[in-house]
């Protein structure tokens, strides 16, 4: 397992590094990884597309691989790329995001904030109405890139400008608000890392083979 924390960076700059860490953990160059980041402000639109929303016009916008609808990113949210070999895990796309989630929800809950899942929707959502957690991701030859956002302390009046996730922008959320006090991205770093490691840091073990599947000769 390895972490890179990036600090602030550029999204056009981070996005060609991610591809390019993506390819390289194909290659079996680089283990699994973390990348946390903060990003200046900018939209980005999934696979989904967006909505149909009237998106911020002064904000750059970037269409990309990843799966679902537009979203914002800006500082004091903190995103996440986890580059992982899911070839060696399954390729269980399904349990993969699952596990993001529940790497977030238990994040937050060091911090004070009970989050949870909403069953139909994607992300974490707290009492199961407000979302402070959004996760999109990408697959390519069964290694992950894109990833998460975790609203910590970010400006949420961008988001109620358009349809984030196809929602009604006024639902997001972040850990300031929840807790009614400043929080910087560092505070969650250290759990969100400590998390991560927890649930990728080991292999899965292979499904048990049913009876009888066995190869035959004849």
């Amino acid at each position: 397992m390895a972490h890179r924390d990036w600090g602030v960076r550029e999204y056009s700059e981070a996005l060609a590094e991610m591809r390019s860490l993506r390819a390289a953990r194909r290659r079996g160059d680089i283990p699994d990884t973390l990348i946390l980041v903060e990003h200046p402000p900018v939209i980005t639109v999934g696979v989904q597309g967006d909505d149909l929303a009237s998106l911020p016009a002064e904000l750059p916008v970037h269409h990309v691989e990843r799966g679902g609808h537009s979203t914002y990113h800006g500082p004091g949210q903190l995103v996440g790329y986890p580059i992982v070999d899911l070839d060696a895990r399954g390729r269980d796309v399904r349990r993969f995001v699952g596990e993001l989630e529940q790497l977030l929800v238990e994040a937050l809950g060091t911090v004070g904030v009970p989050a949870g899942t909403v069953g139909g929707q994607r992300g974490v959502w707290v009492d199961g109405q407000r979302k402070i957690a959004s996760i999109g991701i990408a697959i390519e030859e069964w290694v992950s890139f894109h990833g998460f956002a975790l609203n910590v302390d970010v400006e949420l009046g961008t988001f109620a400008r358009f349809r984030p996730c196809g929602l009604d922008g006024r639902q997001m959320t972040s850990v300031a608000r929840e807790l009614g006090r400043a929080v910087h991205t560092a505070e969650l770093g250290p759990p969100v890392r400590a998390s991560f490691d927890r649930r990728f840091g080991a292999l899965p073990a292979p499904p048990a083979s049913p009876r009888g599947s066995g190869l035959a000769t004849a």
